[in-house]
């Protein structure tokens, strides 16, 4: 079933239950998916490859939210609540990424390949990583690189 199917049905489902954090959270989704259509020079299709890009980008944005909310504590609680459950709710759309471990294997690997030392830059590695075609998680890249090489 594609994504914009099972959406729909997730949303009647909500409604009849009157789930409201999942009803806003494929709300939230339907919207950014309508503002990438009406994006000038957007000509693709809507299909799953729009939705997966719309909600990884929408999840990334609003996982940075619940960072600046859980760093004001207690008055932002509701808030990271809210934004955990949609985080949650919408990464069974994402493609699974590599593990920590797998992702610093991947890392010490594309090390090696570029011949990288402490004085290498970051952006080599990371670059060597991220073209390597697997589905990793590139925050966490970025981590594991400055761990390896001591930045």
């Amino acid at each position: 079933m594609i994504i914009a199917e099972q959406l729909k049905q997730d949303q009647i489902a909500a409604m009849r239950s009157r789930d409201k954090a999942t009803l806003n959270a494929i709300r939230s989704i339907q919207a950014e998916v309508a503002t990438a259509k009406a994006a000038p020079g957007f000509s693709g299709e809507v299909d799953d490859d729009l939705y997966v890009r719309t909600i990884a980008t929408y999840v990334k944005r609003i996982t940075k939210s619940r960072t600046e909310y859980e760093a004001i504590g207690e008055r932002g609680a509701e808030q990271v609540g809210l934004l955990t459950f949609e985080i949650d709710y919408l990464d069974r759309y994402l493609p699974r990424t590599l593990d920590e471990a797998a992702t610093r294997t991947l890392v010490i690997a594309a090390m090696a390949d570029v011949g990288a030392d402490e004085n290498t830059p970051a952006g080599k590695v990371i670059g060597a990583v991220m073209r390597s075609g697997e589905s990793v998680d590139g925050a966490l890249v970025n981590k594991i690189v400055q761990e390896e090489l001591g930045s």
